[in-house]
């Protein structure tokens, strides 16, 4: 299974998975143009992609598939209730080939299985991801809301994870963000925290996890550095660490 971040943050979110001859996009958060762009930098055609799977209606993860459609002629996955809301709120337009699946369910695409896990995210139906081929598994956990009940029980389950890290707990109080936003980001609904990620790790990952890409880290509220130090110093240097950069492609990350 190979793995790339195309975009990761509040100005646009997408990640390209390949495994057993299946290529998968997860999220449309960035132009057609920046993903199509970033993609052939690492020799893949986007119009070889065989799904693109939205897991909410935020514009961040949502604007753009109906672009994707449209311009790449891709099949867009998402739940009736994220379809209807991301048409009143980004206006994705017209989608030729639009497949609904909904939380709970496990989409198979060829040799590969995609389960949509719920997730307490303030969307109108918000899933994360699991990718099962050939017994390895991967987490797209991102816009997770907090730490849910059967998030531990997942994150022990897996190979390799890309793991929200959205924000420092420090930096989030003593901000420019309104009181309101604050409590939205650190309350139920809203994002996971270095430390949380960290502690979900460190409590929770099974031997068998070869790496975390840490993932949607707020540009005012967090540093990619300060991310991964939190990391490290609670889960300790054991595990392969990396940030899924804001502004470009990350590069090609190995589940073996």
């Amino acid at each position: 299974m190979l793995c790339c971040s195309l975009n990761s943050g509040s100005n646009g979110n997408c990640i390209y998975v390949e495994a057993e001859g299946v290529r998968l996009l997860f999220d449309a958060g960035i132009s057609g143009r920046q993903a199509a762009g970033r993609l052939a930098t690492h020799g893949r055609d986007i119009r070889a992609v065989d799904a693109v799977i939205v897991s909410h209606d935020h514009a961040d993860h949502a604007r753009c598939a109906g672009i994707y459609a449209r311009l790449f002629n891709l099949p867009i996955y998402m739940t009736p209730l994220t379809h209807q809301a991301a048409q009143q709120s980004c206006n994705v337009g017209q989608i030729a080939d639009l497949r609904h699946f909904r939380a709970g369910q496990a989409l198979h695409i060829g040799q590969v299985s995609i389960e949509a896990v719920a997730t307490p995210h303030d969307a109108a139906e918000p899933v994360a991801f699991v990718v099962s081929a050939k017994r390895r598994r991967l987490g797209i956990l991102t816009d997770l809301g907090c730490v849910f009940d059967a998030l531990p029980g997942i994150i022990a389950g897996l190979d390799a994870l890309y793991l929200e890290s959205n924000y420092d707990p420090d930096m989030l109080e003593s901000g420019p963000y309104p009181p309101y936003l604050k409590r939205r980001i650190a309350g139920r609904h809203g994002h996971l925290s270095n430390f949380e990620a960290a502690e979900l790790v460190l409590r929770h990952a099974h031997d068998r996890l070869q790496w975390v890409s840490l993932a949607h880290l707020s540009e005012v509220n967090n540093t990619p550095d300060l991310a991964r130090r939190t990391h490290h110093d609670i889960v300790g240097p054991r595990r392969a660490v990396y940030v899924s950069d804001r502004y470009a492609a990350s590069s090609i990350l190995q589940v073996e």
